[in-house]
């Protein structure tokens, strides 16, 4: 038997004339699969984040662990999976104090202070000389991203993260001084 070239076959050469479309067509299905595989999961990872934003707005109040994580991934500073493992970062740095707990229902005070933290926004004189809470509570109400009638000790709602959340990264797009 001969090949295309006039070159008489041997039992190597039959092989070796067969691999070369197997490689080929394996090399193909990879560099097809791969694409289709890393879409998938970034939709997979849409979906996760859909999922999460749509049970915040339906949480009448949140927890401090929920409040952490979801402050320090919108403000870049830090990403987790867990929101035990968030609280935690805001113990290890002093953000909050060590009397709360992370499954305790969130203040709105004390959430204005891991806003403040987190965006590295800086305060009025009383929250720059004292970082309470109470202060970054009112520099927020002071820079309108909260809104409304509330107080101090207000419970957190989910709807309220994602409204002081979107005011916040609004106003840091725009470039408006804070």
């Amino acid at each position: 038997m001969k090949n295309y070239r006039g070159d008489i076959m041997t039992k190597k050469n039959k092989i070796s004339m067969y691999r070369q479309p197997v490689i080929l067509c394996s090399l193909c299905i990879f560099l097809f699969t791969v694409p289709v595989l890393f879409a998938q999961q970034q939709a997979g990872r849409q979906t996760t984040a859909a999922y999460e934003m749509e049970m915040l707005l339906n949480a009448s109040e949140i927890t401090y662990g929920q409040a952490a994580r979801f402050i320090l991934e919108a403000s870049d500073t830090a990403v987790f999976t867990n929101a035990d493992e968030a609280f935690r970062y805001l113990t290890e740095n002093n953000w909050v104090s060590e009397k709360i707990s992370a499954d305790q229902t969130a203040r709105l005070d004390v959430v204005s202070g891991i806003f403040m933290k987190a965006f590295d926004l800086k305060g009025g004189i009383f929250y720059t000389l004292t970082g309470q809470p109470h202060y970054a509570y009112r520099e927020l109400v002071y820079r309108s991203h909260i809104q409304g009638k509330t107080e101090p000790g207000t419970k957190v709602s989910g709807e309220m993260l994602l409204f002081i959340t979107s005011r916040i990264l609004s106003v840091n797009q725009t470039g408006a001084a804070q």
